[in-house]
């Protein structure tokens, strides 16, 4: 997982490196609550630990703005040195997904960050993802589009895996890198070139295109009416590499 910990316990964020990175796990670390806005903002995660009681902003605080402001939809885990249900109440209503109370096993931690991570990629009963008439079963690892089989090599399925779980929200280059090239990131000419082999399998023959290239951002998989198209591409955001 790609995980951003904002947290001023240097100590704790020691610990927590240590034991995350041990298990593979990317961590991104910010100090205060407006550093941990602006990363949160700016890069993609998996999931985020926020602290309740950050200088310069406070926990809440961050989780409000990404909530409200930024429309952020990512797993956010709150940690407090209070347990007391009051406090609980409002970081759940502020938007946090889970909570978890000073002082904890790092095991646990993860093992609710996976959980958090697992259901919001809707892997927890769902065994198959839907785009209009493109499917994609995770468990025989097919996909079809209009009942079309198709043949797609590992890089181009993660790919298309990442796309159809965003869907139809935009997915930033970065991210897309990520999820096939860890972080060993390429030039983005590679992501380019697999992006275009995607497309002509998923769309070739077919009218309706599904998959959108958003200039200097990255990629859109959703399903757009002839007037979305038009507007897109008068916008600039509907070109294709």
């Amino acid at each position: 997982m790609d995980i951003l910990l904002i947290d001023s316990d240097r100590y704790l964020v020691r610990t927590l490196l240590d034991e995350l990175e041990a298990k593979h796990h990317t961590v991104d670390v910010a100090l205060d609550g407006i550093t941990g806005l602006h990363l949160s903002v700016s890069n993609s995660y998996d999931a985020i630990i926020v602290d309740w009681d950050l200088p310069r902003m406070s926990g809440l605080d961050v989780v409000r703005r990404l909530r409200r402001e930024h429309n952020s939809s990512v797993p956010l885990l709150m940690l407090a040195s209070m347990a007391d249900i009051a406090s609980k109440v409002e970081a759940f209503r502020t938007g946090t997904d889970d909570f978890v109370t000073k002082p904890f096993d790092p095991l646990e931690l993860e093992v609710r960050l996976e959980a958090l991570v697992a259901r919001s990629r809707g892997r927890v009963g769902m065994r198959r993802l839907s785009v209009g008439n493109l499917t994609m079963d995770l468990a025989t690892l097919e996909a079809f589009r209009a009942g079309n089989r198709l043949h797609l090599y590992p890089a181009s399925w993660k790919l298309l895996e990442v796309l159809m779980r965003e869907s139809p929200g935009a997915v930033p280059r970065e991210h897309l890198e990520r999820a096939v090239w860890g972080h060993q990131t390429p030039d983005h000419d590679l992501l380019r070139s697999q992006m275009s082999s995607l497309r002509k399998t998923v769309d070739g023959p077919f009218k309706d295109k599904l998959i959108h290239t958003l200039p200097r951002f990255g990629y859109r998989l959703s399903i757009q009416t002839s007037m979305e198209m038009r507007a897109a591409v008068m916008e600039g955001s509907g070109s294709y590499d």
